[in-house]
C-alpha cells in the first residue's frame, strides 16, 4: 500500500512538473495559460500523445515531431525533479499529525521554489506574480497549521531585512528587489531561525562553488553577476527535505 501511494505521488509530480514547464514559459512570454501546449520553435500545437510527461521526451528522442528542433532538457528535468520531490515530501509528512494539510503546504512550497529556480536561472529575474500569490497561500496554510501570525510576520521581516541590507550596502549590485521579496517568502515559509540560517548558508555556499566553477572554466568573469534565486530555492528545498537531519548533525558535531 505504501508503494502505491509513492507511485501516486510520483505520477502527480510528473503531471504538475509538466504544467510548471508550461507555466514558466507563458509567464516569461506574458501569455495566457489557456490553450494547448505548442512547440516554442515551430509553434505547432503538441498532440496529447506527444505531451505525456517524461515518456514523450524519451520516445521522441528529445526532438519536436514536426520541426525536429531539440526540446530543452529543462522539460524532463523539471518533471522528474517534481516527481522525486513529491515522493520525498510524502514520505517525510506521512507520519505528521496534519498529514494532508502539511503535504499540501510542502507541495505548494516545492512548486514555488521550482518556478523560481528555473525562471531566475534562465532569465535572471524573480517571477513576482506567482511569488506574491504563493506568499499569501503559504502564510495562510502555516496559520492553519498552528504557527503564530506574529512569528510568521517577524521571520518574513527578518528574511526581507537580510537582503535589504545587502541591497543598500552594495548599491543594488549585490542582490535585486526580487531577492528581497524572496526573503519575505522564505521567512513566511520557514519560521525557524535554524532553518533560515541553513537556507542562507547552503545557498551562498552552493552559489560560491558554482560561481568559481564558471570563472575557472572561463564562462564568467569576477565582475559578472550570478542570479541568487536558484541557489536560495535549492537551499530551501534541501532544508525542507533534509533540514532536520542536517541541523541535528551539525548541533551534535
Amino acid at each position: 500500500m505504501e508503494l502505491y501511494f509513492f507511485i501516486l505521488a510520483a505520477v502527480i509530480g510528473l503531471v504538475i512538473g509538466s504544467f510548471l514547464n508550461c507555466l514558466i514559459w507563458r509567464l516569461y512570454k506574458d501569455e495566457s495559460l489557456s490553450g494547448r501546449s505548442y512547440c516554442p520553435h515551430c509553434r505547432q500545437t503538441i498532440a496529447w500523445y506527444d505531451n505525456i510527461p517524461l515518456l514523450s521526451f524519451i520516445l521522441l528522442g528529445g526532438r519536436c515531431r514536426r520541426c525536429q528542433k531539440t526540446i530543452s532538457w529543462q522539460y524532463p528535468l523539471v518533471e522528474l525533479a517534481t516527481a522525486v520531490l513529491f515522493v520525498l515530501t510524502w514520505q517525510l509528512d506521512m507520519t505528521t499529525q496534519n498529514f494532508s494539510l502539511q503535504l499540501l503546504r510542502d507541495w505548494l512550497l516545492i512548486v514555488t521554489l521550482i518556478i523560481i529556480f528555473v525562471y531566475d536561472f534562465r532569465w535572471q529575474l524573480v517571477p513576482m506574480l506567482p511569488l506574491w500569490f504563493m506568499m499569501l497561500v503559504i502564510f495562510l496554510l502555516n496559520l492553519v497549521l498552528g504557527f503564530s501570525w506574529i512569528s510568521l510576520l517577524l521571520f518574513g521581516a527578518v528574511g526581507a531585512a537580510f537582503f535589504l541590507i545587502q541591497y543598500i550596502i552594495t548599491a543594488r549590485r549585490g542582490v535585486g528587489e526580487g531577492d528581497i521579496w524572496l526573503g519575505v517568502f522564505l521567512g513566511l515559509a520557514y519560521p525557524d531561525p535554524k532553518q533560515l540560517f541553513l537556507i542562507m548558508l547552503t545557498a551562498y555556499t552552493l552559489g560560491s562553488i558554482f560561481g568559481l566553477f564558471l570563472i575557472i572554466s572561463g564562462k564568467k568573469k569576477w565582475q559578472s553577476r550570478l542570479a541568487l534565486g536558484p541557489f536560495l530555492a535549492l537551499g530551501a528545498i534541501i532544508t525542507l527535505i533534509w533540514g532536520r537531519q542536517i541541523i541535528t548533525w551539525y548541533l551534535g558535531f
